[in-house]
């Protein structure tokens, strides 16, 4: 990328907060390097300084969104597969969710949450300080992360007060470095210092620092590329096997016995006060998302639900 490119920015902050609203109304068996992720101690904190970088040039956005769905089924199987309603489609996991949902039955509404669409937004980053593992400093990264981190990316777009100023986060002259601060609060992980510091052009906005760094950001398109999905009939067939559903009875879902027998191994983050049930989180799955939209995905379910 050429960041001569990036200077033309006097309408990218409200294209983003545009983006931003949109968005919000709407591995196991090896680590795929791309990604950084921050580090806990014993006491499940941590702390890491990052800089959100611009998108690619062939990018719309500097992030991707998307949903997918992880949880061990009665055959001790497990699902990890992304969500076709991150590309507008409909999706058999969905459907089968909101098929529980409308049972109004407490067991299969608690079944619901565990196996619930979480969201995901990926972007890339520059580490600037990661004391755990200082060997990431200086690296161009991808770095997925949920909801309540966007939320501070869109607080900062668009501040409530005014006396604060609007900040672009991705811009390399006028954003701000990023400070990850993770505590663990009533057993949930939780994000809620982390905070933008003041304004600041990347490293003192030496060009040739920029120019190295710009040109190891990687492009977001294969995470809502369709090419990368499952088909309805992939997805209908993995959740049959995993669920232990006959396919001529799935329909029917609300008279299958779909007692999970094993709950998966957890961290969790601490829910939004509305909230009834906790963010339910896997070590084990290859994305370290820092939480979902519990509410909107309940409501998701809801919605279909009411209009089958």
């Amino acid at each position: 990328m050429d960041i001569s490119k990036l200077k033309s920015r006097a309408s990218a902050i409200d294209k983003l907060v545009q983006a931003a609203a949109q968005d919000g109304e709407k591995k196991k068996g090896g680590a795929d390097d791309r990604f950084w992720k921050p580090t806990v101690d014993q006491e499940k904190n941590g702390y890491a300084v990052i800089r959100f970088l611009p998108g690619d040039e062939g990018d719309d956005l500097p992030w991707a969104r998307f949903w997918d769905h992880g949880f061990k089924g009665p055959t001790g199987q497990w699902l990890f597969e992304k969500s076709l309603t991150s590309i507008g489609k409909d999706c058999p996991i969905s459907e089968f969710n909101s098929k529980l949902w409308a049972t109004g039955d407490k067991e299969d509404q608690a079944q619901v949450r565990d196996q619930k669409r979480r969201l995901h937004y990926v972007a890339n980053i520059l580490v600037v300080s990661d004391p755990a593992a200082p060997e990431n400093e200086g690296k161009v990264f991808l770095y997925d992360f949920g909801k309540k981190i966007f939320d501070k990316i869109n607080d900062a777009m668009q501040p409530q007060f005014k006396d604060e100023k609007a900040i672009n986060p991705f811009d390399l002259w006028e954003g701000a470095d990023f400070a990850i601060k993770i505590r663990q609060v009533e057993g949930y992980r939780n994000y809620d210092k982390s905070e933008f510091r003041s304004p600041s052009a990347l490293f003192d906005g030496d060009e040739e620092q920029l120019q190295a760094v710009a040109s190891q950001i990687r492009p977001l398109a294969e995470f809502t590329d369709p090419a990368n999905y499952k088909t309805y009939e992939q997805l209908q067939a993995r959740l049959n096997a995993v669920m232990g559903l006959n396919p001529a009875t799935q329909s029917t879902a609300a008279q299958t016995s779909l007692d999970v027998q094993e709950e998966a191994p957890k961290h969790r983050e601490a829910p939004a006060p509305q909230l009834t049930t906790a963010e339910v989180q896997s070590d084990d799955i290859p994305f370290d998302t820092a939480g979902d939209d519990q509410e909107d995905a309940l409501s998701y379910f809801q919605k279909i639900a009411q209009e089958s």
